[in-house]
């Protein structure tokens, strides 16, 4: 026999706020009740429950056109990043990390990315063309080119 509870915060492995789970009922009267981290189903918490929800979905719709208007800034984007080059005239020295990436869209578009919010080919270790995305949350995600090309190297 399975007791439901509503969660009240995110719980490992067993879902989300808001939700209602159904756990067995010494997981929920020894764990879940005592640390705050569920409450019992009643219909008072059932209209809790909904009213979360709605203020949920107001918040994400509300992310959701942030990161539509922000995608429009950035349609377009490619950045170009000079690195040293080998001999060879093709591999870096080491190589272009996500940082200078996101230096070089904030100086061409003076909009500051988190490194999280970056998704990268594996490794850029040669001069070249790159494709790459920016997910800026909600579904929203915006590609975008990099440029690598060889550093200009004055002689003294």
């Amino acid at each position: 026999m399975q007791t439901e509870v509503m969660l009240m915060a995110d719980v490992k492995f067993l879902g989300k706020a808001g939700e209602i789970v159904k756990v067995a009922p010494g997981y929920a009267r020894n764990m879940l009740l005592p640390q705050g981290l569920a409450a019992p189903v009643t219909e008072a918490s059932r209209r809790r429950l909904a009213k979360l929800e709605a203020q949920r979905a107001a918040e994400r719709a509300a992310r959701k056109a942030e990161a539509e208007q922000l995608a429009t800034k950035l349609t377009g984007l490619s950045v170009t990043v000079s690195a040293q080059v080998k001999e060879d005239g093709k591999s870096l020295y080491g190589s272009v990390k996500a940082s200078d990436l996101l230096a070089a869209i904030e100086a061409d578009r003076g909009i500051k990315i988190e490194r999280s919010q970056l998704n990268l080919p594996d490794q850029l270790k040669e001069v070249g063309q790159y494709d790459a995305k920016i997910d800026l949350g909600e579904g929203v995600s915006v590609p975008f080119k990099v440029w690598i090309v060889e550093e200009n190297k004055t002689e003294a």
